[in-house]
């Protein structure tokens, strides 16, 4: 009688991850080619960006080391298209302060010249320095728009490398 119970026994391993909301769907994708099942997303109370992703799966699964090994190729490359997603808009960010402080910079250089009854010399420092306010935002959109050009040949060539190892991963799980 022992027996029989003892043959019906799963033990699951588990795993809890956090990620961002934007990428749910892909990791609950692909984390079953992997033999792992979804049992929970939760929001986190903090990150209203990030959601708690909760998996399980056999531990007596087959080519558990193999499967691993894939999984952590796939982890890989979705740090790989978070950063070049992110490196998107923080060029543009960068690109437009150091534009914006130049311009702040200068219109604090035409307010003591006017401070110092210097006139011509304001003018001169003050229109520069209101093109450096308005210039940012334009700058902003251009610099994303270009990095966006260049990386996204990269990003999309990171998800079909995750398709392709999620598909070697699903062929092992049989």
């Amino acid at each position: 009688m022992s027996e029989a119970v003892n043959a019906n026994f799963v033990g699951y391993e588990y795993r809890d991850i956090t990620v961002d909301r934007d990428l749910e769907a892909l990791y609950a994708d692909s984390y079953r080619s992997f033999g792992w099942i979804l049992e929970n997303a939760s929001p986190l109370a903090l990150g209203l960006g990030n959601i708690t992703m909760k998996f399980k799966r056999d531990r007596k699964i087959r080519n558990k080391a193999e499967l691993t090994r894939l999984q952590r190729q796939f982890d890989a490359c979705v740090n790989d298209i978070t950063s070049m997603e992110d490196s998107k808009a923080s060029s543009a960010s960068i690109v437009a302060f150091s534009v914006g402080i130049v311009g702040t910079v200068l219109l604090g250089g035409a307010t003591f010249a006017y401070l110092a009854s210097m006139i011509p010399l304001c003018v001169v420092l003050a229109i520069p320095g209101f093109i450096g306010w308005i210039l940012p935002y334009f700058l902003h959109k251009s610099t994303y728009a270009k990095k966006e050009a260049k990386v996204t040949p990269f990003i999309d060539g990171k998800y079909d490398e995750i398709y392709e190892i999620c598909e070697r991963a699903s062929s092992l799980l049989g």
